[in-house]
This record gives structure tokens, sequence and C-alpha cells, in this order.
């Protein structure tokens, strides 16, 4: 096995590399790993999870080849703490990150009001000493590149390529968080940037254009490291808002809208620029699945595509709730996973799996070893995408704002929010419209006492987010 350093004793990429205690297997050996994460798009925008407002083709067409994950979780239902789970394996509160914004940073954009997600020249950002997917990565041997928007801090100390990423490039936050954000007589946004690894290249990147230059950084990195092993992020910053789509993939789009409804013979469907949105990131899949193919290496890459949260334009259907709801529309998220080699094509998996899940579970497959003192969250998911056991999670639990409002064990989730203590089934109520706390007040108590415990472990084994001095917002000028 490879060891990772502790989080406690990082010392940087040659500690890590340093700390193999094994000759590292042929590349063929252990798969390769690529994330595709979106932003806000809903448990109904993909049309294998019954959108029918969407076309998407090539995330169908990898579903048939892999599983879609009916009960996948992301851990809060915003940008930044949801990303900082993703590449910890680790709750959003065990990482201080549910409410990652800067006093000094809320007084200056939000004129004091809390503010959940990582902001421009934000003095808080994802602790350079937590251990990423990356640096796990790159313990292991693999080769290492972000592609898309960051959200995890904007100062050099909290950017991708101080938390294991070789190669980045992309936007430090959300497309929105410039001059042209509908509230900046609040905010008073600088001008967005464009980065290449550390450096600010571009300012105000055409939106438009966002989803083909991540999706051509990605291929080109596939090819350039076909022979060795890899881990791949690729985080579109779209569909959240404002909506943007390439003059190319628009024509494209209302081509196949007017030939579906000829051939249909009647209403071709939803046009607008939210549908044609998705069908560009799912453009965007299916470059990077035929880059896989043709470099031969497709069969033995784990694809995992996926979204921070649940829909702001979007459609949650048949969930109720949205983004930054712990109903399920906010936190459960439309996921596909492919990989040829080890999970069954064309199958559905509605165990309770979650994005903290990713860390482990590609540690133990690239032959990385994490630290026995290391607290997370996450487990090893494979034994459930590849033989169908049950989920390694015995709760999963929904928090917004920092603040626990929910549990689920089994079907049953228990939601505490607004004065109202509610119960529902998931598998019969997947609406959440039927409150049956009082039926069952025995799972109602149970799950209570699930939810203090976790709280009492949250308090208990906090570990401190990332803070610097005198931060400053990214310009083209800055070193």
């Amino acid at each position: 096995m490879i060891s990772v350093i502790k989080p406690s004793t990082l010392c940087g990429i040659t500690c890590l590399l340093a700390a193999a205690t094994t000759p590292l297997s042929h590349a063929a050996d252990r798969p390769n790993l690529v994330i595709i994460f979106t932003d806000d798009q809903g448990y109904a925008d993909l049309s294998c999870f019954g959108g029918k407002h969407v076309m998407t083709p090539h995330i169908d067409q990898m579903a048939k080849e892999g599983a879609r994950l009916t009960s996948f979780y992301v851990a809060a239902p915003l940008c930044t703490p949801s990303r900082a789970a993703l590449m910890t394996g680790c709750y959003p509160s065990r990482i201080d990150m549910s409410v990652p914004s800067s006093i000094e940073v809320q007084m200056k954009h939000t004129e004091g009001r809390n503010f959940p997600v990582c902001l421009a020249g934000d003095g808080r950002g994802l602790n350079p000493k937590e251990l990423t997917i990356a640096e796990v990565a790159q313990s292991a041997g693999y080769k290492t590149g972000m592609f898309g928007k960051w959200h995890l801090g904007d100062q050099p100390e909290f950017l991708p390529t101080r938390q294991g990423f070789e190669e980045y490039f992309g936007i430090p936050y959300s497309h929105d968080i410039h001059p042209k954000h509908k509230n900046q007589k609040v905010f008073k946004f600088p001008p967005l940037p464009l980065l290449e690894g550390e450096k600010v290249i571009e300012i105000e990147p055409d939106a438009d254009y966002l989803t083909r230059r991540i999706t051509k950084r990605a291929v080109d990195f596939i090819k350039r490291h076909k022979d060795e092993n890899f881990f791949l992020y690729v985080a579109h910053p779209l569909p959240h808002g404002p909506l943007a789509a390439s003059p190319e993939i628009k024509k494209e789009y209302a081509q196949k809208l007017k030939a579906k409804g000829a051939a249909k013979g009647k209403g071709r469907g939803k046009s607008g620029l939210f549908p044609a949105t998705i069908y560009e990131i799912d453009w965007s899949v299916g470059e990077i699945l035929k880059a896989l193919k043709e470099q031969g290496i497709d069969d033995n890459t784990i694809v995992i595509f996926s979204t921070d949260n649940g829909p702001a334009a979007g459609s949650a259907k048949p969930l109720r709730g949205k983004k930054g709801s712990t109903f399920e529309g906010g936190q459960r998220v439309p996921t596909v996973i492919r990989w040829p080699k080890g999970i069954p094509a064309g199958s559905v998996n509605d165990k309770m799996l979650t994005t903290m899940d990713v860390l482990p579970t590609f540690a133990k497959l690239s032959g990385a070893k994490l630290p026995d003192d290391l607290v997370i969250d996450g487990k090893d998911m494979m034994a459930t995408l590849a033989k169908g056991a049950e989920s390694p999670h015995q709760y999963f639990f929904y928090a917004h704002w920092g603040v626990l409002e929910g549990v689920r064990w089994k079907e049953w989730k228990l939601r505490i929010a607004d004065g109202v203590v509610a119960l529902y089934n998931l598998n019969q109520d997947i609406g959440e419209k039927h409150n049956v706390a009082n039926e069952h007040p025995e799972i109602v108590q149970q799950l209570q006492e699930a939810m203090k415990g976790f709280e009492k472990d949250m308090k208990a084994n906090v570990r401190p987010a990332g803070v610097v001095e005198n931060p400053k917002p990214l310009s083209m000028s800055a070193e």
C-alpha cells in the first residue's frame, strides 16, 4: 500500500510522494478517475432521470453502459460546502466549511449578513492541511488536473495548485461573482478572473465559451496522460446562472428540437437557454468519453457525472425543494457512474451514497492507504456499486448554513426545520408530502438521538478552515 501523510503533518507533494512504501503498480492495474461536476443541476435535469425538458444523449448512453445512482447525495445544498465535502470526504461542519466567508468579507460584501460560499478576496478557504482527493491521487503516483470552477477559496494558499492539482485552468468561484451581478450595489464584486495555475490570464471570460474551453483542456489532459494513471476533475460553472451556451450549440440544439418535433408531428419540446446549456454540458461529456475511447483507456477509467446541489433554474421532480434546501431536491442529485471493469452496465442503484464516498473508494482502488488517525465521513462504496451490497452508511445527515436539519436512515427521513418535526418514508413518499411523525414516534426518537450524536461528534472533531490575513481579490497584476 502507498501511505498518505495525515493532514496535521502535511508538508506538500514532495512529502506525499516520499511516503510511498511499495512500488507503484502499472497504470493498467489501477483505474483512472474522472469526475464531471456541474453547478445547480436538478434531479430531473437529465433525460435518463426523467427530464422531458432537456436532451442528454451522451449521459444517457453513459448510464446504459454504467449505473444510475438514484439516492446519491451531496453534503450541503450550496456550492462551497458541497465541493469541500467532495474534495475531502468530510461533512462541511467537520472541516469548518459550512459558513466559509470570513467576517471581513461578509462585512464588505453583504453588510454583515452571513454568506455561505467563498467570495472574491475571501480570507477563508479550504485548509491546505486537509487531505484532498488530488493529494491522495498524487501520493499514488497519479497525474492530477482540474479544469473549471473551484470555489474553495481564491487566495493563493487555497487554490487547486496548493491542494494537489498539478494543472489548473478555470475560475476561482461562480461566474456571477463579478460586477454584473444583479446585487452588485451590495456585493461590490471585482472583475471575474480566469486562471492558468495561479496566474490570472484573463479578466471577465466569455461565459458562452466556458464549457467549450474547459472541455478542450480536459480532452488535452487525457491525451497527454493516456499512458499514465490520472485523476481529472472537470467542474463546469454551468448551469448556475447566468445561463450561457456557445452560439454553435444553440444552433445545433435548435436544429435537434426542430427535427424532433417534425419526427413526432407535434410540439418540439422545451426551447430556451436552460436546455441548450444542459445540451452543451452533455456535449462535453460526450467529448470526454470519446477521448477516453480513442486513447483506448475507457474500460479502465471510472467516470462520475454529478452536480454540487439542487437546481436554481432547473427541475428536481419528483423531489421536493431546490438549491439551498434540505428537502431531497436540494441534496439528492442526478448521478451516473461508468466503469466497464467494475460496475455492471445498465444498472440502477438506489442505495444511499454520497460525494464523500468518492475519496475513500478511490484511495482503495488506487492503492493509497489513508492515515489511521484521519477522521472522514465517506465510506468505500465499491461493494455497493459492483455487487449491490447495502449502503455503507447507517445515517446520512442534512445541513444548511451550518445548521443540522435532518437525517436519513434506510427509507426514513427526519427533518426538523422551521419549527416542524417531520418524518417521511422516502420509499413511499419521495416527494416528502406526508408527515408521518405521529405514526412512528419510536423512529422519530431514534433519529433525533442520531442527530444529537452527530452534532456532538462534529463539535468534538472539527478541524479549522484555512485563514489568511489581508486577503486581496485576484487581478491581472497580482503575482
